[in-house]
C-alpha cells in the first residue's frame, strides 16, 4: 500500500541547523529530524513513504521569491514542495498565479507565524487567487505550542468563515482541523467541504475519538500527515493503523485521498 505524507517540513542545508535551533527554543519537545531534505528522504525510506508534500512558510513579505527558487531546486518525484506567500507581499495574485503556472499544486500558510488571523480580510487575496487558479491551500489549524495557549489566530471557526467567503477553495486544515481545539473542530468544521490531515492528532485524541471524528467529517476528505521533523513517520503510521477503518478507507487516508486532491499520478 502506497503512503503519501502531505505535511512535512525542511529547510535549505545552509540554514537548517539555525532554523531548527530557533524553532526548538520555544518547543517543549525535541524534533526527531534535523530539518534537511536528505534526512526527510531517509525517514521516508525507513517508513515506506512514497511521496511527501514539503510545506514552506513565508514569514516575511519579501520571501516568496527565495522560497520559490528553493522549491524548484528540491522538487522531485518524491518531494513535492508547497511554496508560500505572505499576506503583506505585493502582488499576491501574481505570485499565486506564478506558483500555478510553474507546476506547484498548492501553497502553505501558518496564521501564527505570519501574524494574522486566518479569516482576516487581508488574507482574502491569497484565498481568492488560490481558488481562481485551482491551488490547494494547506494551513496550520488550532493551537501552536510555540505561541501562548490563548492564541486563536488559527481557530477552527476562522476556517469555517474562510470557506463561507470562498466556497470553491480547496482547503486543507492540518491537525484534524485544530490541534487541542477539538470541541471547536466538532462544532464548526466536521462535515464541511474541506480536508483534514492527521498530524499530531491521533495520539492526542486516541483511536476511538479520532475514528469518530474522521467518520463524521467523511473518510474521503481526510489524509495522512506527520509534520516531520516534529513527529516520526513510523510512529504516525502505527497510530494510523490503530484507527477502526476498513482496508479501503485506510488506503484512502494513506494515499488515495491525497492523489485525488493534489492531482497526483499513481
Amino acid at each position: 500500500m502506497a503512503i503519501i505524507d502531505i505535511h512535512t517540513h525542511a529547510f535549505p542545508d545552509s540554514i537548517a541547523a539555525r532554523a531548527m535551533a530557533s524553532l526548538q527554543e520555544h518547543c517543549p519537545w525535541q524534533a526527531v529530524g534535523d530539518g534537511r531534505v536528505a534526512s526527510l528522504l531517509a525517514s521516508m525510506d525507513a517508513a515506506g513513504v512514497e511521496t511527501a508534500l514539503l510545506c514552506t512558510v513565508a514569514t516575511k513579505p519579501d520571501q516568496p521569491a527565495g522560497i520559490l527558487a528553493w522549491c524548484h531546486k528540491i522538487a522531485s518525484s518524491r518531494i513535492l514542495p508547497l511554496p508560500s506567500v505572505h499576506p503583506d507581499t505585493p502582488d499576491i495574485s501574481g505570485w499565486v498565479r506564478r506558483f500555478a503556472d510553474e507546476g506547484f499544486v498548492g501553497i502553505k500558510l501558518h496564521p501564527q507565524y505570519q501574524g494574522l488571523d486566518a479569516d482576516d480580510p487581508r488574507m482574502d487575496a491569497i484565498y481568492a487567487s488560490a481558488e481562481q487558479h485551482g491551488l490547494v491551500v494547506q494551513s496550520h489549524c488550532g493551537r501552536d505550542i510555540a505561541f501562548p495557549p490563548d492564541n486563536d489566530q488559527a481557530a477552527p471557526r476562522r476556517f469555517a468563515n474562510v470557506l463561507r467567503r470562498h466556497p470553491g477553495l480547496k482547503l486543507v486544515c492540518t491537525h484534524l482541523g485544530g490541534w487541542r481545539m477539538w470541541d471547536e473542530v466538532r462544532a464548526h468544521l466536521l462535515g464541511l467541504k474541506l480536508y483534514l490531515e492527521t498530524s499530531f492528532s491521533l495520539e492526542e485524541l486516541g483511536p476511538p475519538e479520532a475514528t469518530a471524528m474522521i467518520r463524521k467529517h467523511g473518510v474521503g476528505r481526510v489524509m495522512f500527515g506527520t509534520d516531520w521533523p516534529w513527529q516520526e513517520q513510523t510512529t504516525a503510521l502505527r497510530q494510523l493503523a490503530e484507527l477502526d477503518l476498513t482496508p479501503t478507507e485506510m488506503e484512502g487516508l494513506r494515499c488515495d485521498n491525497a492523489r485525488v486532491l493534489f492531482g497526483l499520478s499513481r
